[in-house]
């Protein structure tokens, strides 16, 4: 809980940092945040986590922690039009360009179907294992987001499915924390980069409203399972094989700050 109070005081002080910050693109329709059409499945075969089994029950709404991480969910939206409010909009974009964005720059090499195929494929056979492991969990404890009976700003547009798709553990950031993990076995001399890239992609949605930090705790939980299950799976082991000469010959990412 009180990391979680000193987290809320971090991001809101953001804020007060981003005063003169442009305006933030609207909030994109969070279907956005799906894979494209794809034949491939996942990895690992059914029932090889069992996610609702691994995780314990999340926090009570009149608990301290719920509480704490209510107070959070609302002193946050203070950071809406900031700079890190824009980087949680690009965050929820999975597969449109934002968050595979941020791990090519992150990667300092360009991620995409045309360059760097098997890496690609991978990242996307893992948002699937992601869908697998996490759903049980989410459908178990159907805990409501934090957006749910209020109309408070997120970053995401405002949907029906807000309602029924619970909210521990976040997906997003099993995907987040997933990928900065293999992508750091794939180049470990980027591992400072790709591994914050993978922590901040998870507290983007607390920041983006649409789940609470132990949502997040609880998707890298699943994360870091889900990478050492994946390594008993011959298939991904011998991809990780090719995608690590693929990376080392892949063009130098483009358009990335710093």
């Amino acid at each position: 809980m009180i990391r979680n109070l000193t987290l809320c005081a971090a991001l809101v002080a953001l804020a007060a940092c981003a005063t003169d910050a442009p305006s933030p693109p609207a909030a994109v329709d969070a279907a956005r945040a799906g894979p494209v059409p794809t034949r491939l499945t996942g990895y690992l075969p059914a029932g090889a986590l069992d996610g609702k089994a691994i995780l314990p029950a999340p926090a009570a709404p009149d608990s301290a922690q719920g509480r704490a991480e209510r107070a959070m969910y609302d002193e946050t939206r203070a950071l809406e039009g900031t700079p890190r409010w824009k980087a949680a909009i690009e965050d929820n974009e999975i597969w449109q360009g934002g968050a595979l964005k941020r791990f090519s720059c992150a990667l300092g090499k360009e991620l995409s179907e045309a360059r760097t195929p098997t890496a690609w494929r991978i990242l996307h056979r893992i948002e699937l294992d992601v869908r697998d492991v996490g759903t049980p969990a989410k459908d178990h404890y159907g805990r409501l987001r934090p957006a749910v009976g209020n109309d408070k700003p997120i970053c995401i547009a405002r949907a029906e499915w807000m309602k029924t798709n619970a909210s521990y553990p976040s997906g997003h950031a099993m995907v987040g924390w997933t990928w900065g993990l293999l992508l750091t076995e794939l180049a470990p001399e980027r591992a400072d980069r790709l591994l914050v890239a993978g922590r901040e992609m998870g507290e983007s949605r607390a920041i983006c409203g649409v789940h609470y930090m132990s949502d997040i705790e609880a998707g890298r939980t699943l994360a870091s399972g889900m990478v050492a299950r994946l390594h008993a799976e011959p298939a991904f082991n011998a991809d990780m094989a090719m995608a690590r000469t693929e990376i080392a010959r892949a063009p130098a990412a483009s358009g990335c700050d710093g």
